[in-house]
């Protein structure tokens, strides 16, 4: 946040761009399906899952999921990876050629929750993506998450979810409901879980 803001400047949470930026382990889930791999898209996803990552200069913990719960890298699978500029250029360049059929982040959120809550982390999981299959319901999605992503003894959400939506998908006509589902759940997702929902109505 100093970097970002300046050392003087003060505040009274602690957002970026309207983001909590508090937590210490981060985790992406992204939707790696044919619909964000192909075509002009994925570049774009790349580059704001580098600006994510960004916005935290030094973490102490780092993983990277697709919608079906597969691990970037397979070999780190529900550990932390330590953080570092090689780990970042690494993640960074996987994911150019990174590609799943699943177009339903379910499982990859559900593998985020189960494998890293810990009530002694903070943890943010950003999921990216431009649709989901729950049966066609934004009700069943919303309240599967609720479910995976239950309250602690505290009465907190054991993470915070952030969501992005990629709205290429209205360059296609015939897939502008299934997006609008999407941006209807994630919002709704991110603010019963202590998150934020940002909507891109184009990469650039």
């Amino acid at each position: 946040m100093e970097r970002l803001l300046g050392k003087n400047f003060t505040s009274s949470n602690q957002k970026v761009g309207g983001i909590m930026v508090d937590s210490e382990y981060i985790v992406f889930v992204i939707d790696s399906s044919p619909s964000m791999t192909q075509g002009r898209v994925w570049p774009g996803v790349i580059q704001k899952v580098g600006e994510t990552i960004s916005v935290y200069p030094v973490v102490k913990g780092i993983q990277v999921i697709n919608a079906d719960g597969r691990y970037l890298f397979p070999r780190y699978a529900r550990t932390w990876m330590s953080d570092s500029p090689a780990i970042r250029k690494s993640i960074m360049n996987k994911l150019r050629v990174w590609t799943s059929p699943i177009s339903n982040p379910i499982a990859g959120i559900e593998e985020a929750v189960v494998a890293f809550y810990a009530p002694d982390k903070k943890i943010s999981v950003y999921v990216f993506g431009d649709d989901f299959y729950a049966g066609g319901s934004v009700e069943r999605f919303v309240d599967t998450i609720d479910q995976i992503n239950a309250t602690d003894d505290t009465g907190m959400r054991r993470v915070r979810i952030h969501a992005v939506g990629f709205a290429h998908a209205f360059g296609f006509r015939r897939r502008i409901p299934s997006f609008i589902q999407y941006g209807h759940a994630m919002r709704e997702i991110a603010y019963r879980n202590n998150g934020t929902f940002v909507g891109l109505p184009h990469i650039q």
